[in-house]
């Protein structure tokens, strides 16, 4: 078998006898190690055993020295004998043996604070806080605390899957225990406090602690600079970088990842370069962390290139690095270029993971082969990644966008694991669809199911009202944002509101809603209440709003081309002529609208009066014959692409 670990070079002879797991002959003494051993010996091995959870083996050593005879040597020493029990304490915490933990606790002649704590941090490595926490409470009666203790507590708070009220609570209560022992000028106790704080969102009392710290080594740097980045708060995070780098302590590789995260956070390219910089002259840009993070600033930032060279060049590459990439395509419109790498990955016989599959699975849309959806999903099904709540939305998310709304339900029901932004995509999948009734009730079963609505949620609710028509639910929805959950409508929001009562034929309380809110617009509304206009044919309001439009965004085509529609619609041609002219005066180009067909696992996709396709002549020959049976069937063209149409004529 092959071995997992190897054993030190430097332990003795004596343990090439033991049973320990790889092909090495049996003990053939009576004792699995011979009277000669010292305590430092057992000491190693059982914490070798802790280290890689081999149960087997430190039962049976604890087994061994629990029949050793009582002349064994290191017994004349009690502090040897309790480096031993504290040996057996942690391989038996370790190895998530706690009842074996306590009973070996419970059996100790002698114990010190080591003892105590590694019961303290084996308890709350395991998520059972309670008896952590008692434990706790006795250390301090019987020999007080040291500051191990406190280091350990904060440790395990970090990891702690509680609220963060509570959390928050626990932190404040041993920071006051820090200055009860007297250990606030402990380095390594600021240290602890400073991550536990912005792991609890403390950030003020966070960077207090810092600011208060007489010596701090890298490790405080590097913790408040990563707290703050990843807790958003990047233009500061790269302030004090900057601070860092101008005094004594020099940053190392997590200092610089975090320093590059702030970077990526706000697509601040110069400042990464520089950094770049930093990382070729100290020979660290060959990090694989460091060549990871990189991509994902290059990406943010839109460098694609440079991500892809850097990615080209890594002589080592894992689910972090491959994640990234895909990710960098999608984020940059190269979504099918995104999915040609994972489909390579998957050809060549790479190893993927469940973040690599939730990564491509965001990057498909409504023009992507619902096929190569089912194909990834088989991947997963063989792969063990249906548990996984990330790849669950995935799937939920790609199934709707491609048309597969029926699998996508079944997706959703078959998650073990749901979470807010579960019910978000199978709400937004409804409403996508146009299902308005279905998406409100899957809100109301999200909420007897217990999960917190989020700001996405009631975008998707307006959405599904706005197409649904539901006026009063949508209004009633957009109060109980800030009424009953205190979410902050965003300009999303009331845009979806807007669009809601534009389709309604409600464009006057439309343009009264807009007034009345409580900052500026925004390009949205305007838009949303401009689209209602061209659909009911409204050009006196529409004027208005595609001026407060033109203002808003002069380069969007949206205000001329909506503006020619409603032109049309009543029959105005040469206002339609001069929006028109207006627009290419402009150089404004109208973005181009796609429709698309998958036969025989090929996405086929099409624009207005497209030539390029190699069937295009057959195609366009059956278009030709069914619009003559439309017409004589009494269809009459949409005037809204009258000019399409004459323009037709005119090439006939």
């Amino acid at each position: 078998m092959k071995p997992r670990w190897k054993l030190n070079s430097n332990l003795p002879p004596w343990m090439d006898s033991l049973n320990l797991p790889f092909n090495i002959k049996p003990p053939t003494s009576q004792y699995p190690f011979p009277a000669t051993s010292t305590h430092a010996d057992l000491t190693s091995l059982l914490s070798l055993c802790g280290t890689n959870r081999n149960l087997t083996l430190g039962s049976s050593i604890h087994a061994r020295i629990i029949k050793q005879p009582p002349s064994f040597h290191f017994y004349a020493s009690k502090r040897n004998a309790l480096f031993v029990w504290n040996s057996l304490l942690s391989m038996y915490s370790k190895c998530g043996q706690l009842c074996n933990a306590v009973k070996v606790f419970d059996h100790m002649p002698v114990r010190d604070t080591v003892s105590w704590n590694t019961m303290i941090s084996g308890f709350f490595r395991n998520q059972d806080f309670d008896p952590g926490f008692k434990f706790f409470k006795q250390m301090r009666v019987c020999c007080g605390f040291d500051k191990a203790t406190l280091t350990t507590m904060l440790s395990a708070c970090d990891g702690m899957r509680l609220g963060l009220g509570f959390s928050s609570s626990v932190t404040q209560m041993i920071h006051c225990l820090v200055f009860v022992g007297g250990f606030e000028g402990e380095t390594t106790v600021g240290n602890a406090l400073i991550t536990s704080y912005f792991k609890c969102d403390c950030f003020s009392q966070g960077r207090k602690v810092f600011d208060e710290m007489i010596e701090r080594n890298v490790v405080t740097w590097t913790a408040v600079i990563s707290g703050l980045a990843q807790n958003e708060f990047y233009e500061d995070s790269l302030r004090l970088f900057a601070q860092m780098r101008c005094g004594d302590v020099s940053p190392n590789v997590l200092t610089y990842l975090s320093a590059l995260m702030a970077c990526s956070g706000l697509q601040a390219l110069r400042d990464g370069l520089k950094i770049h910089g930093l990382l070729w002259k100290l020979g660290m840009q060959s990090d694989l962390c460091i060549e990871s993070a990189l991509m994902d600033l290059y990406s943010k930032c839109g460098s694609l290139d440079a991500a892809w060279q850097i990615f080209e060049s890594a002589e080592e590459l894992d689910g972090v690095s491959l994640t990234v990439i895909l990710v960098a395509f999608a984020q940059n419109g190269f979504e099918d270029e995104a999915i040609q790498i994972f489909t390579k990955m998957v050809a060549l016989g790479m190893e993927v993971d469940a973040n690599m599959v939730s990564a491509v699975l965001g990057v498909f849309g409504v023009g992507t082969s619902l096929a190569l959806g089912k194909q990834i999903h088989s991947l997963i099904i063989k792969n063990n990644f249906s548990e996984n709540p990330f790849v669950g939305n995935g799937l939920v998310n790609m199934y709707s966008k491609c048309g597969g709304l029926s699998d996508s339900l079944r997706v959703f029901y078959h998650m073990t694991q749901k979470n807010s932004v579960s019910w978000n995509s199978i709400i937004a999948a409804f409403a996508r669809h146009g299902d308005g009734f279905k998406a409100l009730q899957f809100y109301e079963e999200m909420r007897v199911q217990g999960t917190a609505p989020t700001d996405v949620t009631f975008l998707s609710l307006l959405h599904a009202c706005s197409h649904a028509g539901l006026v009063e639910k949508g209004m009633e929805l957009l109060e109980s944002m800030t009424r009953d959950h205190s979410i902050i409508p965003r300009s999303e929001h009331y845009a979806c509101v807007v669009d809601m009562l534009g389709r309604a034929g409600h464009l006057n309380e439309a343009k009264k809603f807009i007034e009345g809110l409580p900052e500026d617009s925004g390009v949205l509304v305007w838009q949303a209440l401009l689209g209602a206009c061209s659909i009911h044919g409204d050009s006196e309001m529409g004027k208005y709003a595609a001026d407060k439009l033109f203002s808003a965004a002069p380069d969007s085509p949206a205000p001329y081309v909506l503006m020619a529609n409603i032109y049309s619609i009543e029959g105005k041609w040469k206002e339609r002529a001069s929006s028109i002219k207006r627009m290419k005066d402009m150089g404004v180009a109208k973005e181009v609208g796609i429709s698309w067909i998958e036969i025989e696992k090929k996405v086929n996709s099409f624009v207005v009066g497209d030539k390029l396709h190699p069937q295009a002549d057959i195609i366009f020959w059956v278009l030709s014959g069914l619009l003559k049976h439309l017409k004589d069937e009494g269809y009459v063209p949409d005037k809204k692409c009258i000019l399409f149409y004459l323009e037709q004529d005119k090439e006939d």
